[in-house]
């Protein structure tokens, strides 16, 4: 499956920011949807992820409260909302798909990647 993400942007600390990702195949549903982000210099991190149905929805500590992941089955796509934007999360954001049941946090458990979309958010 390709995935491409967009939405990202420069942002004053304190805004928002609405990330998408679009996935080429037709058999979306399927696939447990994630967000996960690189800061510059660091490793990536898990950010938020949402099962293939349902209502769950995990987030990472750091995010809780502030950013928001749903889907759209019919659109092919995933979203991150993210409110209260702070400098720290100034990071490459790359969603992700896994074609197995069950969550995974770390990115090795993650099949296809989108490209990337550069979040920046000044002070």
């Amino acid at each position: 499956v390709q995935l491409q993400a967009s939405g990202g942007g420069l942002v004053q600390a304190g805004g928002s920011l609405r990330l998408s990702c679009a996935a080429s195949e037709r058999t979306f549903s399927d696939y447990v949807m994630a967000w996960f982000r690189q800061p510059l210099g660091k490793e990536r991190e898990f950010v938020a992820a949402i099962p293939q149905t349902g209502p769950s929805t995990y987030y990472a500590d750091f995010v809780k409260g502030r950013f928001t992941i749903s889907r759209d089955n019919a659109k092919n796509s995933v979203y991150l909302q993210m409110n209260s934007l702070k400098p720290e999360d100034t990071a490459v954001y790359y969603c992700a798909a896994r074609s197995a049941y069950g969550l995974r946090w770390d990115a090795a458990g993650y099949d296809y990647w989108g490209q990337g979309t550069q979040v920046t958010v000044s002070s």
